[in-house]
């Protein structure tokens, strides 16, 4: 397996478009199905025994993580969205869902984003880890308490730049939330050559503008814009219909159109 893909913040997005158009070259089949199985067997092991779900997000490593889990024999699922989710994105995510995906909506709308403007198009990992926060943890551990887990395992990996806990990949937070994060190792090419072997279908997010470096998240999450207006503009070019709305409450989305009128 040849790893010419370091850590996610420093790779731009042609980077990762180059390494899909190569991936054969990169990982073999072989190689991949020895990894996958490998995966399998150390999810049945941790999970023995433990009433475990997975957090499927559309994105390409749940993505991966969801197939891998099913074929351990783990089922059972959930999301965590808002309402400020791209409308081409959830309709690919209630098309595509797993069986039993269980969705869970954290309520954040329009609305609250006028009362949070600091949350919009974050310009660091602190500032972006907040959404993740306020979506996908509190969803995740609503999901875990209403059905009694002992563990649920998410699709987080170190190439990522994501902490997966210490010795098996598990930790446990203040919040007593035990999360399994079985793809820890996993590399970038390990991931794609999945995704590409296995025929799996990604959402439109990954053809939209920095698709692989942005990630699933929802629109005013979006990262590595570099300004307010940027941020606007790239939104924009994905679903012109968001930036109309959000121009209603948020007066750089209004100041945005305006700058468009006249030109």
């Amino acid at each position: 397996m040849e790893n010419i893909l370091g850590r996610k913040q420093s790779i731009k997005n042609e980077d990762w478009l180059a390494a899909v158009g190569r991936i054969e070259e990169l990982v073999s089949r072989a190689e991949l199905d020895r990894l996958v199985e490998d995966t399998i067997k150390e999810i049945r092991r941790q999970t023995d025994g433990k009433k475990a779900a997975y957090a499927w997000s559309g994105g390409k490593d749940s993505l991966v993580l969801g197939e891998i889990c099913q074929k351990a024999g783990i089922t059972e699922c959930m999301i965590g969205i808002c309402n400020l989710e791209y409308p081409d994105f959830l309709a690919w995510i209630l098309e595509n869902k797993p069986e039993k995906l269980e969705i869970i909506n954290t309520g954040q709308d329009i609305g609250w984003l006028e009362k949070h403007t600091e949350m919009l198009f974050p310009t660091n990992s602190k500032a972006a880890s907040r959404w993740f926060s306020i979506v996908q943890h509190r969803a995740q551990a609503k999901y875990y308490g209403a059905h009694e887990l002992d563990m649920i395992l998410l699709g987080r990996r170190r190439a990522d730049g994501n902490y997966c806990g210490k010795g098996g990949n598990i930790y446990t937070d203040s919040k007593g939330v035990t999360r399994y994060s079985p793809l820890a190792g996993w590399k970038h090419e390990a991931v794609l050559a999945y995704i590409h072997y296995y025929n799996v279908p990604l959402p439109p997010i990954y053809g939209w503008p920095n698709g692989y470096l942005c990630g699933t998240h929802p629109w005013p999450a979006r990262q590595w814009t570099g300004s307010e207006e940027r941020g606007w503009a790239e939104v924009y070019q994905i679903d012109p219909g968001i930036v109309k709305e959000a121009a209603k409450k948020i007066p750089g989305a209004k100041k945005f159109l305006k700058s468009i009128k006249a030109k």
